[in-house]
């Protein structure tokens, strides 16, 4: 064997799975103590995603929605990973992440404010431990080593949970968040969603390491690949992760393979012209609700009625939600002034008078 640390490490990465493609369970050992009832709604929570993320496409081809990236394909690294959460922890999310925050308790209508760029999109209530979604690649991974610093210092028993795609694991924040979290064994938990692609970029021109998980080992933390497309063994990779950071062992990095069945945002990105037909045919039979639903129903507790009622819940829920967002007050450029500070700089209130000048005349 070698004595490289690259090589050896690299042999010695698994991936967690539990389910097979058919919904089989073929790691009953890893299987995490579920009830029906919660399997159930793990299952009705990925559901009203996917139904959700339509509409938001749609809604977004209308002019209805501002900046929005889709999320089918990767539910299951989303809601496995949230669900293995307390509601006190703290989730940073990246722009992709709106699913988790939602779940975590801000309001739908809220989500979509943020994707027209609305201020009350960003007014987060109190009692919901989320940030907005963050724009700027990899920042979110330095603010999660310190908002579990933060945990540490008060000594709360939570975690902070962040989220960053394959390219965002290229970024010098990325490599500094995690270190940091490691140097001061805080309680974090960072999943790297590789979905293969950064935009048009294939994870094999992004990095020569085999893995991404094996990263870890450079900021002396552990660090896993699971199945993302698996909803089971997410979940079960963030919960073992989460009492990990609860019980002082100090930071989790977790890497979801999973895939976005569609383009990167909707600002105008054609993943034709960088993926095969072949290759999205590939990942489209390890489809997370295919694969979750065939296991719900081998027990018994999934059914079509079941489904069909979920659909329809979601379609409701989101025509609710944009007319909650359509009914809020549009912004104004003094609005927005007035709100940036308590006190406004004397700079900005000269402008919002030129501007209110310039709108009497």
């Amino acid at each position: 064997m070698s004595n490289y640390v690259s090589e050896i490490q690299a042999e010695q990465v698994s991936t967690l799975s539990i389910l097979a493609a058919d919904g089989t369970v073929v790691n009953e050992a890893a299987m995490p103590k579920l009830t029906d009832e919660q399997l159930r709604e793990l299952m009705s929570r990925m559901v009203f995603t996917r139904v959700w993320d339509q509409r938001a496409i749609s809604l977004s081809r209308q002019g209805r929605l501002g900046f929005y990236a889709p999320v089918a394909g990767q539910e299951a690294s989303m809601i496995g990973s949230q669900f293995a959460l307390d509601k006190e922890d703290f989730i940073l999310p990246s722009y992709r992440d709106i699913p988790q925050i939602v779940w975590h308790g801000l309001p739908l209508y809220q989500a979509f404010l943020y994707s027209r760029g609305h201020q009350q999109g960003g007014i987060i209530p109190e009692d919901v431990n989320v940030l907005m979604p963050q724009i700027i690649i990899g920042a979110q991974i330095i603010q999660t080593a310190g908002v579990a610093m933060g945990f540490k210092l008060r000594n709360k028993n939570n975690v902070a949970i962040t989220y960053i795609g394959d390219g965002g694991t290229s970024q010098g924040d990325f490599y500094e968040g995690i270190n940091y979290a490691g140097a001061f064994n805080s309680p974090a938990i960072f999943v790297i969603q590789n979905n293969r692609y950064a935009i048009s970029v294939p994870i094999e021109k992004q990095t020569a390491a085999e893995t991404l998980a094996q990263k870890a080992v450079a900021a002396g933390i552990p660090g896993i690949q699971v199945d993302g497309m698996d909803v089971l063994a997410v979940y079960k990779a963030v919960a073992d992760a989460a009492e990990r950071g609860r019980s002082g062992g100090g930071p989790t990095l977790i890497e979801a393979l999973t895939y976005r069945f569609g383009p990167h945002t909707m600002s105008g990105d054609d993943p034709t012209r960088y993926r095969t037909n072949e290759e999205e045919s590939k990942w489209e039979t390890k489809d997370p609700l295919i694969r979750f639903r065939k296991f719900l129903e081998n027990k018994g507790i999934w059914t079509a009625e079941d489904e069909d009622r979920v659909v329809e819940e979601a379609k409701e829920a989101v025509s609710e939600a944009i007319k909650q967002a359509d009914a809020v007050e549009k912004m104004t450029v003094p609005g927005l002034i007035d709100t940036m500070f308590e006190i406004a700089p004397p700079h900005l209130e000269e402008q919002k008078k030129a501007y209110l000048a310039k709108e009497g005349e």
